[in-house]
């Protein structure tokens, strides 16, 4: 596996962040999904949070529970829907977070957050960037997520780690990003995300 020529540190990580977070000013990311006339997207948040692991920043991503109505088994960033009563984007995310893998709010420090992503099933999703303490442990909700997991920043920022992949989804013939992970495939809305962090952080 490809490591990045970038400086991949948890400090560099966040200075990158703080020094783009004019990065939400309406701009809107998506992959050619249009929702039809008049309907309303559903809102949504995750977290795109990472860990520093011997020196080196880890993303951390789950893999969601196969039999699932929606995205069944596919890799994802913690998150979920917007309920009415959270206050915000971000504590949707921290939310969603605590429910799936056991990692309270107090455990992150939130540093921003990218455009928000439009999906081919009408949500508009939210991504909130952060960072965790060292210390988090997973404790695993197993009605939604299979596994929790890390992959090395200097992996995913790496853009020789990026395939352009296509398939016929719903019926459309449709390209996308993938980043095989070992036996993990991320793809889809996340590797979209990972991709756009790619472009304005780190190419």
């Amino acid at each position: 596996m490809t490591s990045s020529l970038a400086p991949c540190t948890i400090e560099d990580f966040r200075s990158r962040v703080l020094a783009a977070r004019d990065w939400d000013g309406g701009e809107r990311l998506s992959d050619g999904f249009v929702l039809d006339p008049g309907t309303a997207p559903k809102h949504a948040a995750v977290l795109i949070a990472v860990v520093e692991r011997a020196g080196e920043p880890h993303m951390i991503l789950t893999q969601r529970v196969r039999g699932l109505r929606a995205h069944s088994g596919q890799v994802a960033f913690p998150g979920g829907r917007i309920d009415p009563d959270d206050a915000s984007p971000e504590a949707a995310a921290l939310r969603e977070t605590w429910e799936e893998i056991g990692v309270p709010a107090a455990a992150f420090e939130l540093l921003g957050r990218m455009p928000d992503y439009l999906t081919g099933s009408g949500y508009r999703i939210t991504p909130v960037l952060a960072t965790a303490r060292q210390d988090i442990r997973y404790r695993i909700n197993p009605a939604e997520v299979e596994a929790a997991f890390e992959v090395p920043l200097s992996f995913l920022m790496n853009p020789a780690n990026h395939r352009r992949e296509s398939a016929v989804l719903q019926g459309i013939g449709r390209s996308y990003w993938c980043m095989p992970w070992g036996d993990r495939y991320i793809w889809g809305v996340t590797a979209r995300m990972i991709r756009a962090m790619y472009e304005r952080l780190y190419a």
